[in-house]
């Protein structure tokens, strides 16, 4: 009987010791598995660095209505969010003092008409001197300026438009009664915008050293749904200062808005591309920050990782580009940079760069 529970016993332990051994061997084997880390290089390329920046759009023309002179809103030949022509009779304020006053200048040039052709007709026959001729033709001058300035009054009842346009709310009412200066409404020429947008001193350099003719080559506008305009901008103006507050400047871009689809008022985001010739990029997931500064972990000819110092030209998403540090020729951790350190060796997989580049979710084009 002992025989037995001694030969059971041997064959419990070889069973826990072959177990033991299976358990330590996958976990080597795993850990081997583990140590074996993805390595890349930068990728050098031509690309497209894209920039957004808010901004605020603007008709090409806004300007706001007033009443010109004193008096009760008679007629609104228009409606709110019609377009208008150029020169059309928007508003009529009651007239009737001014038309008194045209009427009696009106009267007046005539009988000073009438009486100047009699006296020609006299001077003529000697009857009259030519001094007397001439002055009743001031007086008919006279009568014929009064008459103009009668007709300026009268407009004054008549409000019309300046320039084609958008027609805005009315501020006022039919029957209003308005004072001199008073606010009718705005009118907006949206046949093209002006979108501003405020660039950093650094970008603003980088534009205006850019070689001619690359400088804001692609304008192009995010709306607020987050589609893209259709029309593509252009930048025009920039402003002559810069604010001291926000280290900023103002930028104008010009687009067209033939079907009127934004209106005064409207934000969105201007989106600028700018080539970059022979950029060297890496994947973001490559680098690690100490104090604010970017570094790498290169792997030398020892497979030994030596952490390198890197400068950011432009951030994309996914993808730094790098002005100085390393070469297109080194090598780079791509994965694993928490389970390193510095002077560590490694074992490592290489991976093209055009495929690290790729796997990435949004890749350079």
């Amino acid at each position: 009987m002992k025989t037995k529970i001694t030969s059971i016993r041997k064959q419990v332990l070889i069973l826990l010791i072959t177990l033991l051994c299976i358990s330590s061997c996958a976990k080597k084997e795993e850990k081997e598995k583990e140590d074996i880390f993805e390595v890349t290089s930068p990728l050098l390329k031509d690309t497209m660095l894209t920039r957004e920046y808010v901004c605020q759009i603007k008709a090409i023309q806004h300007i706001e209505l007033r009443a010109l002179d004193r008096g009760y809103l008679q007629e609104i030949l228009v409606d709110e969010g019609n377009l208008v022509k150029k020169g059309q009779l928007m508003f009529r304020i009651l007239p009737l003092k001014y038309k008194a006053v045209q009427e009696k200048a009106q009267a007046e040039a005539n009988y000073a008409e009438i009486e100047y052709r009699n006296s020609k007709s006299l001077a003529d026959s000697n009857v009259i001197s030519p001094n007397q001729l001439a002055l009743v033709k001031a007086k008919l001058e006279m009568a014929k300026a009064e008459l103009s300035l009668a007709d300026v009054y009268m407009g004054f009842t008549q409000i019309r438009a300046p320039f084609g346009g958008l027609m805005d709310r009315f501020q006022v009412r039919l029957g209003s009664l308005l004072e001199e200066g008073d606010l009718l409404t705005t009118l907006s020429d949206i046949s093209q915008l002006w979108v501003y947008f405020n660039v950093p001193e650094a970008e603003y350099l980088d534009y205006k050293q850019a070689p001619k003719g690359n400088n804001l080559l692609k304008i192009k506008l995010r709306m607020a749904n987050d589609q893209i305009f259709e029309y593509d901008g252009e930048v025009k103006t920039i402003e002559a200062d810069f604010n001291n507050m926000t280290g900023s400047i103002a930028f104008r871009a010009t687009f067209p808005n033939p079907d009127r689809l934004l209106r005064h008022g409207e934000t969105g985001n201007v989106i600028v591309t700018v080539p970059l010739k022979k950029a060297l990029l890496i994947p973001q997931k490559a680098t690690y920050e100490v104090l604010d500064q970017k570094f790498v972990y290169v792997v030398d000819k020892d497979n030994t990782l030596r952490a390198r110092r890197i400068i950011i030209s432009a951030e994309m998403p996914d993808i730094y580009v790098v002005k100085e540090g390393i070469l297109e020729t080194d090598k780079i951790l791509l994965e694993g940079l928490r389970k390193v350190r510095d002077k560590q060796k490694i074992a490592y997989e290489f991976k093209d760069p055009k495929q690290a580049i790729a796997a990435l979710k949004l890749h350079a084009e």
